[in-house]
C-alpha cells in the first residue's frame, strides 16, 4: 500500500509504494546534525509529488549525494545517492534516502535501525 510524506509546511509531497520495513541512521557530520533515519527505495519507486521548484538541493565534499530539502521550510527531504559497490559509487544504480521522519501516520518507533558510521567512511 502506498505511503506518502512530506515536509513541515507541506510544500514538498512525495510517495512511496510501500513503508519501510527498516531504518538508517548515518553519523556523517552531515547526518548528525540534522538527524534524519533514511528509508532507502530504488530511484524508480520514488515519486515526487509537487513542483520540483519547492525543492532546494545541497551537495558537499564530493558531491556524490544530492540532499534535498524544502525550499520554503528547510525540512530535509529526500537523498539521492548511487549504490556504493567495493568502496565506490556506482551511477547507474541510483536510490533514494527518505526521510522516514516525514511520513504520514507512520510509526518509525516500529522499526529496527541500522547504523552506518559515515563519520569515519567518507
Amino acid at each position: 500500500m502506498p505511503i506518502k510524506g512530506s515536509c513541515h509546511c507541506r510544500a514538498t509531497q512525495f510517495e512511496l509504494p510501500e513503508a519501510p520495513t527498516g531504518l538508517t541512521r548515518c553519523t556523517c557530520s552531515f547526518c548528525a546534525k540534522r538527524g534524519p533515519l533514511w528509508a532507502y527505495y530504488p530511484a524508480g519507486a520514488f515519486k515526487l509529488l509537487t513542483a520540483r521548484d519547492r525543492v532546494s538541493t545541497y551537495q558537499w565534499n564530493s558531491y556524490t549525494v544530492q540532499h534535498h530539502h524544502c525550499a520554503i521550510c528547510g525540512c530535509g527531504t529526500y537523498t539521492e545517492t548511487p549504490e556504493w559497490v567495493d568502496g565506490k559509487p556506482d551511477f547507474s544504480k541510483l536510490k533514494i534516502g527518505v526521510n522516514a521522519r516525514l511520513l504520514d501516520d507512520f510509526d518509525i518507533d516500529a522499526l529496527p535501525v541500522q547504523v552506518i558510521d559515515g563519520k569515519n567512511l567518507w
